[in-house]
Formats: structure tokens, sequence, C-alpha cells
């Protein structure tokens, strides 16, 4: 066998569409384009998401946009002043945060946030602070606890 033997499998090569070479080869006049529009003309390049000039859905759904973080965690976000409810020298734990109303759920963490102000000296256990929030607890006496 030589090189000049070696010829491709039938049916895997194929010829390319030669358009616009008269009506006898099937693909004259108009090639394979149709009648007029935007997409019959050379050098067309329409962008993703066009619609004539029509205004696009993603600009019509303005609330679509953008993506939706799958790691994202979700906090139950309680502020310094609420925690002013608890005597001093309690115990403050997401469990008697969730007694007391200040939480909807215990199955989100909770983050202290530093909005009010404390006077009691109190332990909080959360699992998240905001640096501010640590530092105004800590000011009235108190401790600070991360879960």
């Amino acid at each position: 066998m030589q090189q000049n033997d070696l010829f491709p499998a039938p049916g895997s090569r194929k010829n390319r569409k030669r358009v616009g070479r008269g009506n006898g080869s099937g693909h004259g006049t108009f090639s394979g384009r149709g009648i007029k529009g935007q997409k019959s003309r050379s050098g067309v390049q329409i962008q993703r998401g066009f619609e004539g000039g029509q205004l696009p859905i993603i600009k019509r759904l303005p609330r679509k946009r953008g993506f939706f973080n799958l790691n994202r965690v979700a906090y139950s976000p309680v502020n310094v002043g609420s925690l002013s409810l608890f005597a001093a020298g309690s115990e403050v734990t997401p469990e008697k945060l969730f007694e007391a109303g200040l939480i909807e759920s215990l199955v989100k963490p909770v983050k202290v946030l530093a909005d009010g102000e404390i006077t009691n000296a109190i332990t909080v256990k959360a699992s998240k602070f905001s640096a501010a929030a640590k530092a105004k607890i800590e000011a009235a006496g108190g401790k600070v606890e991360e879960i």
C-alpha cells in the first residue's frame, strides 16, 4: 500500500455549498438567504439579544439581571440596642433571641450589628459580630462569643 492509494472513508468528506452560482445549481438568485430583510444583506452582525429595534427582554425585565450566588449566607440581624431587654449578667443565645421574638427562625445564623446603645453587661453568643457591635458590648462590660 502506498500513500496515493489512501482515500478518506466514503461520506466522511463533503464539498462546501457554493451559493450564488446560478439558478441551475439550486442555490442561485438569493443564495439561500430568503428575500430582503436584515439577515439577507452582506456583512450582517446581529448582537445577542437584539430584537429588531424592539425593546429587548433584558431591558423589559430588569429584575432578571445579574446572578444568584449559591454560596451566599443569609444572616438573621440583631441590633445591639435590642439586646438591652436582657438582664445584666445573663447569657444571650440564638434560642433566647428566638423566644424574645428578635429573630424569625433558628435556621439562619445570627449576626449582631451595632445600631443602638447597650448598658447591660451580658454574654452574647452568636455566629458573627460586626466590629462596632463587639466594641459596644465589651465597653458595657459584656462578653462576646462566636459560635
